[in-house]
C-alpha cells in the first residue's frame, strides 16, 4: 500500500502481502534518555545519523509512538525533518496513541476515549513537525473505551486532513473487528511482537487441540483475520532483541544462532538480514519493525528492505523448528 501524498515511499504496512515487503524503522531508541528532561544537540545528530542510515538501507517508512523517550523521540525527528527539506514527502510517517506513561504515584494506564486520541494527535503533529500523518495505530487496547467513540475520533482526524490511514497495535482478531465494523475508514495494519523468538502469532496456527495452546499470548486466527480482511502485519521487536545476532541464553538460542550465522554466510548476508527475511518469507506479507539506534545495525538490515526473502521452504522449518528446541506437534 503506498499512502496518498508521499513519495517514493512504498508499502509499509504489509497490506499487499508476498516477498519483499520491506521495513520500518522504528524510532523508540531516538531522543536520549527516558524521562521528560531535555533533548539536546547531541541527540540530534544521534537521530539524524540513524535517520540517514534507514534511508541509505532503503528504508522509507519510520515508526513513532507518542511515548517514546515522553514524546522525545518524536521531537528529534522533527527537528531533522526541518533540517531535511523535502524528507517529509519521500517518507511514511506513523505514530501511536493510547498509552498514558505513570506520573508520580499514578501509574500508567490505556486511554483511547476519542477526545484523548485527538489531543495526542495534535501534540504529535506539533513535536513531528508536520501537517499530517500518512499512519495512525492505536498502541493498546483500553478495555473502558467505546468504539463508536473511537470511530468519531478517527473519521474526523480522517475529514480534517490530520490523519491519511489508521491501524492498531497489539490487537487481536476480535478486537480489530468491534473496531472495523464501526469505521468509515478502512484499517490498514496490526502492528504485533512477532520474531523467530516470539512465535505465538505464527505457533497459534499449529498447537490448536494440543496442550500448549494454553500458553500463548495471542488468539488463533489474528493472522488469518488480518490477511483475509486487508489489515497489514507489522512485526516489533523483530530482530528478537539481539538473541540470534548477538547474546544467547539458552540452548536453543544458542543452535539458532549458529544456524542463522550459516545461513548469512552462504547467503552473502547478515544474521539480521536471515532474521527478517523469516518474517518477510510468511505469505501473510509481514513487514518487520527495526529498532536499533545504532547507523551500523540499521545498515545491516539492507538487504531485507531491497530485495525479496531468500529463504527456502525447508530452511525457513529449519529455523523455526531450531528456535522452538523440539519437533513440531
Amino acid at each position: 500500500m503506498t499512502i496518498n501524498g508521499t513519495d517514493g515511499a512504498g508499502d509499509v504496512t504489509g497490506h499487499q502481502g508476498g516477498d519483499g515487503n520491506g521495513l520500518l524503522y522504528g524510532c523508540m531508541g531516538l531522543g536520549g534518555s527516558w524521562d521528560p528532561g531535555p533533548y539536546g544537540a547531541a541527540d540530534i545528530d544521534h537521530a539524524e545519523a540513524a535517520v540517514a542510515a534507514a534511508l541509505e538501507s532503503g528504508i522509507t517508512g519510520f515508526d513513532h509512538a507518542d511515548i517514546y523517550r515522553h514524546g522525545k523521540a518524536e521531537a528529534v525527528f522533527g527537528e531533522v525533518l526541518a533540517r531535511t527539506p523535502g524528507l517529509r514527502s519521500r517518507i511514511v510517517l506513523q505514530t501511536k496513541c493510547g498509552i498514558r506513561l505513570a506520573d508520580g504515584e499514578r501509574p500508567g494506564i490505556y486511554d483511547l476515549r476519542g477526545p484523548s486520541i485527538v489531543r495526542r494527535v495534535e501534540e504529535s503533529l506539533t513535536r513531528l513537525r508536520t501537517d499530517v500523518l500518512d499512519v495512525l495505530l492505536l498502541h493498546r487496547p483500553d478495555p473502558l473505551a467505546d468504539p463508536d467513540d473511537i470511530a468519531a475520533a478517527l473519521s474526523g482526524l480522517h475529514r480534517q486532513g490530520l490523519v491519511r490511514a489508521f491501524g492498531v497495535s497489539n490487537m487481536g482478531a476480535a478486537q480489530i473487528e468491534a473496531l472495523r465494523t464501526r469505521l468509515d475508514v478502512p484499517l490498514v495494519a496490526d502492528q504485533l511482537e512477532m520474531s523467530l523468538q516470539r512465535r505465538d502469532w505464527l505457533e497459534a496456527g499449529v498447537l490448536v487441540n494440543t496442550p500448549a495452546a494454553a500458553t500463548l499470548g495471542i488468539g488463533p486466527g489474528t493472522v488469518e483475520y488480518c490477511v483475509a480482511h486487508g489489515v497489514g502485519l507489522q512485526a516489533w521487536g523483530a530482530l528478537a532483541q539481539g538473541r540470534y545476532s548477538g547474546r544467547q541464553e539458552t540452548p536453543a538460542e544458542r543452535a539458532t544462532a549458529r544456524l542463522v550465522a550459516s545461513l548469512a554466510e552462504a547467503k552473502g548476508t547478515t544474521p539480521e538480514t536471515v532474521l527478517l527475511w523469516w518474517l518477510q518469507r510468511h505469505p501473510a506479507g509481514i513487514v518487520p519493525v527495526i529498532g536499533s539506534a545504532r547507523p551500523e545495525r540499521i545498515r545491516a538490515c539492507a538487504d531485507a528492505a531491497r530485495g525479496e526473502a531468500r529463504l527456502s521452504h525447508e530452511e525457513w522449518y529449519d529455523l523455526w523448528i531450531t528456535a522452538r528446541g523440539e519437533p513440531l506437534p
